[in-house]
């Protein structure tokens, strides 16, 4: 595409001396590869009307190699057939590493400790892995982190609710509870409903929980460890860790850096001080806040209580500092649900102040609500949580059922749930629907890692399947022009992707891949047919084509299904 565009601006140059860049979309097949309206925007700047300057540009493109056929139609667009040749090596292009020198932090999952992750999480899991495989095919260095309280008061709720089933502050009685990081992780998330429930019935359980978020401080500023109380804390913390790590596991989610909100807290309290001094925040009633403004649509919010304890806004402002501190990122990307929207532009506002120019290098990419049958949003606060576990358990039943071979059940489920998140544009709610997901019919992860199986198992049964190379003897016929051209498409959908950081295109792109192969394989014999070799490499770019979109989108492409 960027050649054929590159082609079209160079005669626009030498017949009307206009630099220009040019737009190409894909038309339907029937009107060619590729069609563009550029003669109708540059009709005003010319002084021609929209038809002639059109039919002049495809009379100066007439006789490229590239092109098989180019006409004008309507008031001024301009179709464009490629030759066989060039449709093929529209398959072999390979994207410019276009970002190769810039650094990228991507910020998502973002779990607090001394909770479950759910669904929310999951999604978030899942969509951050997948931007910063789309940024990393740009060239770009990226670095995965996520940030979550392990102070505040949740904890403090937690805590509180830990002390009542030990029957005390009995840090021994730890050792009763399962070694298993899910199952640990199930019990300190129903101490936290415990303590939240307690905090909002109870005059004397809220004294104390009120209490133990001023002692969870204290810990941290003395690093103490010695005290029961404390060593209930550092010891259930560090379960928490352990369950998010073995958690990322199961869903081949790697190399990302949990940041706590502990390591943060001081640096924050330090830059927010210091802002104060400055006049970037302000007192109010023994807090300090960030003043808003009316014009850019930001609320006031406070960043140090009148105890002197940080905010959650302070908190993340130590992150904002500590990721830049530590890789000096060109372009920080920020994963949460919408709900966070007018909150971090507040933080993002304070953060610019403290730092000018900051803001600019930041991005805050919001999320809908993941809502199942019932249409329900879960909150963990209430004990209704959907949890992020039970999601993936559900769907690897489901995937058993259906009559996977069992090594593969685990792969199968997590394509089913990974496109199921992906496929939906991002900021949308999503309604996921678990039989949609797990379907081999249809638009899923499923379906998808079944037609590369197939195409797997098709390059089996033919001796040709090892050569490496593409090699054209005489023209395509007409199915086979039409897949050849569907996977030329590739990298447009994935430009898209990276471009407007939605992954959804190649979601789109690769189910219709699969339809146009399945038009293909109806028409069109393979193995014993006087076109064997060359429809054996059509089929070996289709297998490699579907390997790496899905490779893009954190799914595995089976051989066999």
């Amino acid at each position: 595409m960027k050649k054929t565009s590159e082609i079209i601006a160079r005669v626009i140059n030498e017949l009307f001396g206009s630099d220009t860049s040019v737009e190409l979309t894909r038309p339907e097949p029937q009107f060619g590869d590729f069609a563009t309206n550029i003669a109708l925007k540059l009709a005003k700047d010319i002084g021609k009307s929209p038809r002639e300057i059109a039919e002049k540009i495809s009379e100066k493109m007439q006789g490229n190699n590239d092109f098989k056929k180019i006409e004008v139609a309507g008031p001024g667009f301009i179709n464009i057939s490629l030759t066989d040749q060039a449709l093929v090596e529209l398959t072999q292009y390979k994207p410019v590493a276009s970002n190769q020198a810039l650094s990228y932090v991507i910020e998502y999952s973002c779990p607090n400790a001394f909770k479950e992750l759910h669904t929310g999480h999951l999604y978030q899991t899942i969509l951050g892995d997948v931007m910063a495989r789309l940024i990393e095919s740009t060239g770009a260095s990226v670095h995965r982190t996520s940030f979550g309280g392990d102070i505040g008061l949740h904890v403090a709720k937690c805590l509180y609710g830990m002390v009542q089933n030990l029957g005390g502050e009995l840090p021994q009685k730890l050792d009763d509870i399962s070694k298993a990081p899910m199952e640990r992780a199930y019990w300190i998330s129903q101490c936290y409903v415990a303590g939240s429930q307690a905090y909002e019935n109870e005059f004397a359980a809220k004294n104390q929980i009120e209490l133990y978020n001023q002692t969870v401080y204290k810990i941290h500023d003395s690093n103490e460890h010695g005290t029961p109380i404390a060593e209930i804390y550092w010891t259930t913390r560090q379960w928490s860790f352990d369950y998010f790590e073995a958690f990322y596991s199961i869903l081949h989610v790697d190399n990302m850096r949990y940041i706590p909100e502990s390591s943060t807290a001081e640096l924050g309290l330090s830059l927010v001080k210091d802002g104060l001094e400055k006049g970037i925040f302000k007192e109010s009633d023994g807090a300090v806040v960030f003043e808003g403004d009316l014009q850019k649509k930001l609320h006031t919010r406070v960043f140090i209580t009148s105890k002197g304890l940080p905010t959650y806004e302070t908190k993340d402002i130590g992150v904002i500092f500590t990721e830049k501190q530590d890789y000096n990122f060109d372009k920080r990307l920020l994963i949460t649900g919408n709900e966070q929207s007018e909150y971090m532009k507040v933080v993002f506002a304070a953060a610019d102040a403290l730092s000018p120019g900051l803001e600019s290098a930041m991005h805050h990419v919001t999320n809908g609500t993941v809502r199942f049958g019932d249409g329900k949003k879960m909150s963990s606060r209430l004990g209704n949580v959907s949890r992020a576990i039970d999601v993936v358990n559900f769907v690897k039943d489901r995937i058993r059922d259906i009559g996977s071979q069992a090594d593969i059940i685990d792969d199968v489920a997590l394509g089913a749930i990974k496109f199921e998140f992906l496929r939906h544009r991002v900021g949308n709610d999503i309604a996921f629907d678990i039989e949609e997901s797990v379907s081999i019919h249809g638009s899923s992860g499923p379906y998808l890692q079944y037609a590369h199986a197939r195409a797997c198992s098709i390059l089996e049964k033919s001796k040709y399947s090892e050569n490496p190379e593409f090699i054209m003897s005489g023209s395509l016929e007409e199915s086979e022009r039409s897949l050849v051209r569907k996977l030329g498409e590739y990298n447009e959908a994935l430009d898209k992707s990276v471009n407007e950081l939605m992954p959804h295109h190649i979601c789109t792109y690769l189910y219709e891949l699969a339809q146009e192969f399945n038009r293909f394989y109806e028409k069109s014999r393979i193995i014993d047919s006087d076109r064997e070799i060359l429809r054996i490499q059509i089929v070996i770019m289709y297998r490699d084509t579907l390997a790496r979109g899905l490779n893009m989108l954190g799914i595995v492409a089976p051989e066999k299904m």
